[in-house]
This record gives structure tokens, sequence and C-alpha cells, in this order.
């Protein structure tokens, strides 16, 4: 089997295994249809119809990085597909041009399910592009101004909270990570400078090169409504787009606990970019 063939082939099997609730379409009950049509994938990838049919029947010429980044938007691919992809065009592969700051729809669902924890999402930059009511509301109502969370680590007015040291150096940890994977982006790159201007301890965290992987954090935050909060912090990874969805909780049976519950109000069932 030819190059071409095996990018055919590869362009095929992910267009079948979406359906178009996956990328924001509306489903149709008579579809016939597996996965997507190659017209809704040639829309979404801002290209001509015709050029990614030749692309699926091996006709094409070689794709360009664009087209293939557009390609892996299109099907969320993951890192590792994605060089999978550019391996299989025979095109070298290029940085990544920006973090995805999006939230996929069947993380968005999970949100909802969980209406006793708090739960946001942070793009690789910490930029916070999801969240639950309670979130917001254990936040202090500021998620609906979509903060950095770096931002607000380093340069925001100080708050009573255990923790904050542990939490710069992940902060910086993650950071230096999206630096190395998307270098050409232009609003991580603003970030980046803002938080060396702004902050020495930014500065010097920055300076040891900190690793530090995500897990399970607990701390002591001070909220305006209910007082001291004790409360635990999870995160889950979303490797797919580089993504974060922090859980907070308290432990059953505690005051923290007591006070999330009152916390807990109606609202949007999410908000999300």
């Amino acid at each position: 089997m030819t190059g071409k063939q095996e990018l055919a082939r590869f362009l095929r099997g992910r267009r079948e295994r979406l359906v178009p609730a996956d990328v924001g379409l509306p489903g149709e009950p008579s579809r016939r249809t597996r996965g997507l049509r190659r017209e809704e994938v040639a829309e979404l990838a801002h290209m001509s119809v015709d050029y990614y049919a030749r692309l699926e029947q091996a006709r094409g010429p070689r794709p360009s990085p664009r087209v293939l980044d557009a390609l892996t938007g299109v099907f969320r691919l993951d890192p590792a597909e994605r060089t999978h992809l550019f391996r299989l065009a025979g095109t070298q592969l290029t940085p990544l041009a920006a973090p995805v700051r999006t939230v996929r729809p069947h993380v968005a669902e999970l949100l909802c399910r969980i209406p006793d924890t708090a739960a946001i999402v942070t793009d690789a930059t910490y930029d916070v592009i999801g969240w639950n009511p309670l979130a917001d509301a254990v936040f202090g109502g500021g998620l609906g101004t979509r903060p950095n969370l770096a931002r607000r680590r380093f340069l925001g007015s100080p708050t009573e909270s255990s923790g904050a040291e542990e939490f710069g150096h992940i902060v910086v940890s993650r950071l230096r990570r999206a630096a190395d994977r998307y270098p050409y982006d232009p609003g991580l790159a603003r970030l980046l400078a803002e938080l060396r201007a702004g902050s020495e301890e930014f500065g010097r965290i920055w300076d040891t090169d900190p690793v530090h992987a995500p897990g399970h954090r607990t701390k002591t935050v001070t909220h305006p409504e209910v007082g001291r909060l004790r409360i635990n912090c999870d995160v889950l990874t979303v490797p797919h787009d580089d993504q974060q969805v922090v859980f907070v909780t308290a432990d059953p049976g505690t005051p923290s606990a007591r006070s999330l519950r009152r916390l807990a109000s109606v609202g949007p069932d999410f908000s999300a970019r």
C-alpha cells in the first residue's frame, strides 16, 4: 500500500468514527451515512469538497501543514494521531499553532451530571473555558469573565488560601510545557510576557524548571459568604485537547461539605466557549 493509500484509509476511518454531534452539527434521524459526510469535513476544514475527496481517493497532492492541521481539528486528533497524520502525508511535522480553546460536548455533559461538585475546565494556558454553576459560586461569581488562573495567581490581589505556593509551581510547570508545544501562539506569548514583567515570583519559579503532574490537592480558601472552606481539588486530564478538568469537593459530613451544598444554586447547566 502506498503512502497516499495509507493516508486515504486513515482519513476515511477518522471521518467514519465521528457523528455530527461530535463537531457541533445537528443530527438527522434518517441519516444513513456512517460518520460525517465528505462535504461536512470539507466545510469544517475550510477546503473544497473536491480537494478533500481526492485525498480520500489517494489522488490528491501532498497536503500542506495548514491542511493537515485543519483536518486534525475536524477529526479531534490527539498529538500522537496528528504526528501519524503528518507522517502518512509525507509532510514535515510543525509545532501546534495554538491550544484548543473549546470544550468537547462529552466533557460539558459530564459537568452537567455532577451538580454537587464544582468543576472548571482550563486550556493549556490556564484560561477558564468552561464551568458549572457551583464552581461559579465557589469562586465568587467571577468565572463569567473567563479569567486566566495563571494571571490570577501571580498578578491578582493576594487571597487567603493555603496551598498557593504549591499551585504556583504547578502553574509554571504547565505553562513551560505549553510554551514548548505552542511556540507560535500569540496569546500564550502575551501571557508569559505579562507574568515575567509583573511577578518576580513567577520568574524565580520559571528558572527552576519545575516538573509537576496533575493530581490531588487539598487547600483551604475563604469564601465571602460561607467563610472558610477546606476543599479537595482533583484533576482529570483531557489529553486530546491538552485541557484539564478540576473537580472541587469537600469531605462528606464536614462543615465545608454543608457550605458547598448551601452554595449550590439553580442556574445554567454549563457555560463554555
